[in-house]
């Protein structure tokens, strides 16, 4: 059996952090705003960086999963407020609910005058270019374990998203949950709403992940160490080990988080891709299943270096394609593929 070379993308822009991450407001400053962290240019950096990882991905015939937040689509205010659940999460934490950030002052009309929350001349260029499967990261970044919502609340999301996916010709059939948050009954109603495959997480106890909120330092710091020295399990593993149960979506494990390049970290760097390499060697060797994530606003503080270590990536993937016949899936082929030898 070959080995299965997978990237899925958390593609989510500023509605993946809106209740952390401080943007500027139009025609507003103070000295607070200015020490901020400056989130403008690492959001438009990343919206630069978007197209090099296209052409990327073409050169080297790599398959990949854009699970894009079902807000970034759309093409104005207008548009977005018209789609928006009739149900929308009741969280107890009202501060994370993107209904609540739409009334924002920051919230723009439209993606040229506000490229943090509307992307849909990306979405435009995902869909253009080979091989990328345009997926769903749900409709509103929305968070399957908080406190006060409910599954019902979350089937309307998903519908919202495949609404405005169908204004692209697009039927959204692989999912992401937001910071990594899931479980069976939420698993049944992506099924229901047309989604035949999801990430699920890597098999380490860091890796379990059941609230945003006070989450254990210990948890953070492992997650951290493994990308750089062996602190988890091995995480490269046989497609027959992918469960396919009826009335659920085909759940695809994660492998590794790429993450970005530090400048602080020197040598780490390095260890960082070089153990990517080395699993990517085990599973095209072994004829398993490798799966690499990242959001692409990772690579939006120092976008150059990020793009050279990506590159390292896909051509190792090239050598191990060559020589091992390494092949290269999105999650709904992957998904295709073990639905159909079952």
């Amino acid at each position: 059996m070959k080995g299965i070379f997978i990237i899925s993308l958390d593609f989510e822009l500023h509605w993946g952090g809106f209740e952390k991450w401080k943007l500027p407001v139009r025609g507003q400053s103070s000295v607070t705003e200015v020490r901020q962290p400056d989130y403008a240019t690492y959001f438009l950096n990343t919206r630069e960086v978007i197209p090099g990882m296209l052409k990327l991905f073409e050169a080297y015939g790599i398959h990949v999963t854009w699970a894009t937040v079902g807000m970034l689509f759309h093409r104005t205010k207008e548009e977005l407020l018209n789609n928006v659940p009739a149900l929308k999460p009741t969280y107890q934490d009202s501060q994370l609910s993107a209904y609540q950030y739409l009334e924002h002052p920051g919230i723009g009309e439209n993606e040229q005058q506000d490229p943090f929350h509307f992307a849909p001349s990306l979405v435009d260029q995902i869909k253009a270019t080979p091989n990328q499967e345009l997926g769903s990261h749900t409709f509103g970044h929305y968070y399957c374990n908080e406190a006060g919502q409910n599954v019902s609340q979350f089937r309307d999301d998903l519908r919202s998203a495949q609404r405005i996916a169908k204004e692209y010709g697009v039927v959204l059939r692989s999912l992401v949950f937001p910071r990594n948050q899931f479980n069976d009954d939420y698993l049944k109603v992506c099924f229901e709403e047309g989604i035949t495959s999801v990430r699920s997480n890597p098999l380490d106890w860091f890796w379990q992940i059941d609230s945003t909120q006070d989450e254990s330092i210990w948890k953070r710091l492992n997650r951290g160490l493994d990308a750089y020295f062996p602190v988890g399990k091995k995480n490269t593993y046989s497609p027959n080990s992918i469960a396919v149960r009826p009335g659920f979506p085909v759940s695809i494990p994660a492998s590794r988080l790429l993450r970005p390049y530090r400048p602080k970290e020197l040598l780490l760097n390095s260890f960082k891709i070089q153990r990517i390499l080395l699993e990517m060697d085990r599973a095209a060797r072994q004829g398993e299943v490798y799966h690499l994530w990242w959001h692409p606003h990772n690579f939006g503080n120092f976008p150059s270096e990020s793009m050279k270590g990506l590159t390292k990536i896909l051509r190792h993937y090239q050598y191990l394609n060559q020589k091992y016949g390494m092949e290269s899936c999105t999650m709904g082929e992957l998904s295709d593929k073990l639905t159909a030898s079952r």
